[in-house]
Formats: structure tokens, sequence, C-alpha cells
């Protein structure tokens, strides 16, 4: 989309909205009377306004399961800007597809609260059932499907009218949420019954349910939905399973020198949208498994706060960010170098974090 930048506009509209530039400044737009210039000048200024153009950093947001608050981070200067209070035992933590509302599970509220983004405030609430932990939206962004940890179930929501549609009874203590690229079928996995259930999303019930190792966490699907990655906290593994068969097809193990198996913990997980690479968190281990996607091999492992539990990219992928509970802080990666390049305090016990969508 093309912005035409008129006399004292701030050059800082013709940004995402939900994204700050680097740098505010004025462009004027020549007159249309007694203004003459020659071609090099033209292509003067029309190569400096492009060469001007800043960069537009994303805004983060991230929940506090124990502080009872939302820490909003700048990308750009890496730094919290500000911190939002909101109900009780915050965890999973998503935009709206449009951009405007930010959804917190609020655990011990049993509710679903919105956060305004440009009010930067808790303007409304949905219904859930008892105890929301991670939920999902799906492509248009009119239906959220949310984990119901004590009452085992997934209850689903309509997001506009703030009404509650219906539930699908899962197994004990469900947890992670997924949602296929196709829209067709939505993943839960419960934490006790250690099982994926594939839910068809037309018939709202479950299809298949795939057996993996203890206490599985999070679901994510690859792009091309060749792959389903299932990580198991207490197992200590991730399931690769084949969406398609709806079967086991491998694992992903996990070994760093010096520390016992039991403290490797995988939860949180993210790959690319090349499907090339995947970023596993190992909670008390401290580190951020860096894994070849396509061998399933683990290639490096990266050293990050206390307690890792979540992550998300920024949209250009350049950097991935995660939630260190017990250091209380947010690890920035670097995604081409791999490596930690800063560290964020935030408020306490980070539990989920989500990224202003492009």
């Amino acid at each position: 989309m093309q912005v035409e930048l008129t006399k004292g506009m701030d050059i800082r509209t013709a940004c995402h909205p939900l994204r700050h530039c680097e740098r505010s400044e004025a462009i004027q737009k020549p007159k249309a009377k007694g203004w003459i210039a020659s071609s090099h000048v033209l292509l003067a200024m029309t190569t400096s306004i492009f060469l001007a153009a800043p960069a537009c950093a994303t805004i983060a947001y991230v929940s506090n399961e124990k502080g009872n608050t939302v820490s909003v981070i700048d990308t750009d200067t890496w730094t919290v800007t500000k911190t939002i209070t909101v109900g009780q035992r915050p965890r999973g933590i998503e935009f709206t597809r449009d951009g405007k509302f930010v959804l917190v599970a609020v655990g011990d509220d049993d509710t679903i609260q919105v956060i305004d983004v440009a009010k930067q405030e808790v303007v409304d609430t949905l219904p859930s059932g008892p105890d929301p932990e991670l939920f999902v939206q799906d492509a248009a962004g009119k239906i959220l499907y949310v984990a119901n940890e004590n009452d085992n179930t997934v209850t689903i929501i309509d997001i506009a009218r703030r009404a509650r549609l219906g539930e699908v009874q899962v197994g004990v203590e469900p947890e992670g949420m997924a949602i296929s690229p196709d829209g067709k079928i939505l993943i839960n996995t419960s934490e006790t019954t250690n099982m994926a259930h594939f839910i068809d999303t037309e018939t709202r019930q479950i299809v298949a349910n795939v057996l993996v190792d203890g206490r599985p966490r999070y679901a994510e699907f690859k792009r091309d939905h060749s792959e389903l990655w299932v990580s198991a906290e207490i197992g200590g593994t991730v399931t690769i399973i084949d969406p398609v068969k709806r079967e086991a097809t491998g694992k992903i193990n996990f070994a760093i020198p010096g520390l016992r198996r039991e403290a490797i913990q995988p939860v949180g997980m993210a790959i690319t949208k090349d499907g090339k690479t995947g970023f596993v968190a190992l909670g008390p281990a401290n580190r951020v498994a860096v894994v070849d996607a396509t061998t399933h091999q683990v290639t490096k492992y990266l050293l990050v706060g206390q307690r890792v539990w979540h992550m998300a990219f920024t949209p250009d992928e350049k950097y991935l960010l995660t939630t260190n509970g017990i250091s209380n802080d947010v690890s920035v990666i670097d995604v081409a170098a791999m490596k930690v390049i800063k560290t964020i305090q935030v408020g306490e016990l980070p539990w989920g974090i989500t990224m202003a969508p492009p």
C-alpha cells in the first residue's frame, strides 16, 4: 500500500498502527504552483524519502503469572513501556487477528480478559470454563478455542459476540492448543492422559487420539501441515506426528552435558515459516534447543534465563523472545546469529508472550 506524505504528516503514520517507528520527521509535499525542480532534484527527493523510511518496531505483550500483570515491550528499544494490571494468574496470551485486542487467560478468575491495544487496559471479558490456560483462534479470528484445565474441556467462544458456543470433552488437564493450517483440525493436549486429541472443527468431535510422552504441554504445526510437534514436559521429548495418518513418526531427544535428564523439560516451541528450524524451550534447563526441523536433530543449545517457558518470533523472524519465569525476564535471541543479545526485566513469573501482527 502506498501512502502519500503531505505537509506536516508524521512519517510514523505510514507504519502499522500497532507498531511505532524509530524516527519521526515531517516531509513536505512540493507546492503545485510556483515550484520548479529538475528531474535530478525529484529523483534525489524520492530516493531520500525511501532511504529514510524508518524501521517499524513490533510490540510484544508478556503475561506475568504471579504478578497478575501484562508487560508491554517495544522491540525497537527492547524496553518495557507499560505494565497493565489484569486478573489472577494470567497465562495464555494472544493478539486478535485484527491486532486491535490482546486476549489473556486469567486462570484463577475463570475467564479470558480482553485488553484494548489503543487504550492499553482491560475493557471486556470472554466466557470460559474453569482455569483457562492456553487457547487458539481460527484463521478468521472469529472463533476462540480454550483449554480449561479444571473441567477437562475445550470451550468454544464467538469472539465478536462474546458468547460461548459449546464445549468438547477431552482428556485430563487439557493445556496445549493448536489448529491445522487449513482450519479443519483442532489439537488439544491433555497433561495427565498423555494424549494429543484431534478434534474436527466442523462436527466438534474427537476423531483421533495419539499417545505421546508424559505431560504434554504444547502443540505446534508446521506451516505446510506436514508435521505436528507435541512437547512432553515430564517425558523430556518432542513427539513428531503425521497429521494425515494421525500417528507418531519420531521423537526429538535432548541431552545437555552436566544436567540431569529430569531437569530437561520441553514446553513452548516455535517453528520458522519455512519449516526448516525449530526452537524448543527446555524449562528448568534454562536453555532453548535449536532443532534441524528436517532431521529432527538438535544443533545447538542457547543459554537463556531461568525456567524458560514460552516464546514468540517477531513477524520478520529476525528475533525470538523467550519468557523466563524464575529470573523474571525475557531473553532476546538473534535468530541469524543464534545467540542471546538482550535480557529485558518484566513482571513476576513471566509465562506467555504474543507479538503484534505485521
